[in-house]
Formats: structure tokens, sequence, C-alpha cells
């Protein structure tokens, strides 16, 4: 799908892709390396090939990095701080996403390493979402971590949903997780980050060359707590944590309630 939208986009000769997400970059890449593409979020752009440094990405591609190994890392320790005796974690991920692969495989073996056993998970889309859940089940992972994705992003609501069901309590990257059910979410603002995109496309509409552009890493990250939630989950939210939360929601999926 990505594939084609891209070629289509080439077709149709436009001045400037924006895409969200590291397979739509390489999607993108694939189809064009003469059009300028912007992304408003992507992990690890040097490691996975897409620029030649941070400072000066060269090629035609740039815009905002996900600092993805440490945010996995942040989410990991915020999870602990509630749920300090779970052992095994599961980690639900996009097989297709190479990037997050690449650098979630970094995380994992952090928090082994730490004593925790991470359950993979994975899901391409909402009709594999029951059958990872299921794995986690069977795994018997007691929490859970959704992967920074651009397919799992817009299916929060269906995982929010599941993981209630299964008595897991979950952390998301983006807010959307904490406000459709989610235990929690940590992660830059991605209204930001796409006010921050339509910048960089601006600038290439005005004759500056995307390889000249710095890619950005966010600077500002925000929690979101979701204390309805850790209610139906008999969870008690630390007043360490809870300080640290940019906004704290008193309401669950499927409840009514006030912020």
């Amino acid at each position: 799908m990505l594939a084609t939208l891209a070629a289509e986009l080439v077709k149709l000769n436009v001045e400037v892709i924006l895409t969200e997400g590291s397979p739509a970059v390489a999607a993108a890449r694939k189809a064009t390396t003469a059009i300028a593409i912007v992304t408003a979020s992507f992990a690890d752009p040097v490691g996975s090939g897409f620029a030649a440094s941070l400072s000066r990405p060269g090629g035609n591609i740039t815009g905002l990095a996900n600092l993805a190994e440490e945010s996995y890392a942040k989410r990991l320790e915020l999870m602990m701080s509630v749920v300090p005796k779970v052992t095994r974690i599961a980690w639900l991920s996009n097989p297709d996403n190479a990037a997050a692969q690449r650098v979630g495989a970094l995380f994992v073996a952090a928090a082994e390493k730490s004593g925790k056993t991470i359950v993979r998970a994975e899901a391409r889309s909402a009709g594999e979402l029951t059958e990872a859940f299921s794995r986690m089940a069977r795994e018997k992972a007691s929490a859970l971590l959704v992967s920074d994705d651009s397919t799992l992003n817009p299916l929060a609501n269906q995982v929010a949903g599941l993981a209630l069901r299964h008595r897991l309590p979950s952390m998301f990257a983006l807010r959307k997780g904490a406000e459709s059910g989610g235990l929690m979410s940590y992660g830059a603002d991605y209204a930001v980050r796409y006010r921050r995109a339509a910048v960089y496309v601006d600038k290439i509409l005005k004759g500056e060359k995307a390889g000249d552009l710095p890619i950005e890493q966010p600077t500002e990250f925000e929690l979101i707590v979701n204390l309805g939630t850790a209610k139906t989950l008999g969870l008690k939210i630390p007043e360490s944590v809870l300080i640290r939360a940019a906004r704290v929601i008193e309401w669950s999926a499927g409840t009514t309630g006030k912020e």
C-alpha cells in the first residue's frame, strides 16, 4: 500500500512528500531520489541509511527523528514504577517496520539484562491484534509496551481495549493510547511534530534543499496517565509518576468522568 501511494505521488510530480514513520520514508525513498521527503517522525535515520548525519542528512530526506531507543527505555522505567514486581512484559510491534525492529532489539536486550523477560508480539494490521494478544496470554505477560509505529498508532483504541480485556497495564507512545483507555503514554507531542514538519516543507518550497536541513530530535516529552484505567486494573499510581504527568485522565474507556 505505501509503495503504491508513493508511486502515485511521484507520478503527480509533487514538490514535497510528507510522511510519518520509517516504513513510509522507506517507501517514498524507493519511489524517488529527486523529490524532497519530509517526515514528522522516523527512527534511527542514520543507522537506517536515510541520512548521512543528523546535522547534514544529504540526499532528499529530512524531518524529525524520534529518539526511539531512549523513549523505549523511559517507557519501561515508568511502567516499572507502577508495577515494579512484573517481570514478563509484552512488546507489541509491527514486524514490517525494520527501523523500529532494529531499535527495539536494543531495548529488548537492555531490558533482559535488567532481569525482565520481553514477550514479543507482532501485528501488521487490526486483523492480527487478536492473535498478538493471545500470544501475550500464552506467554503470561503481565504488562504491555506498544511500539511507536505508524501502523499501530492509529489502532490505539483497539489495542487499549484488548489490553483492558486482558487486564494488562499498557504504555503507549502517543497520547491517544492513554485517552483510549491505556494506562499511560509517553512521547513527543505529535501536534508539535507536524507543525515543525510544516516548517520544513515551507523552507523546501522556498528553495532550500532537504539534504541541507538538519534532522531535529525532540526535546520535550509528555507523560499522560489514565487514573480511570488504573482504578479498573486495581493499580495505584505513585505520586512520583503523577507529578511528572502533563495530563491526568480520571476516566477510562467505556466510562464517563472528568479530567
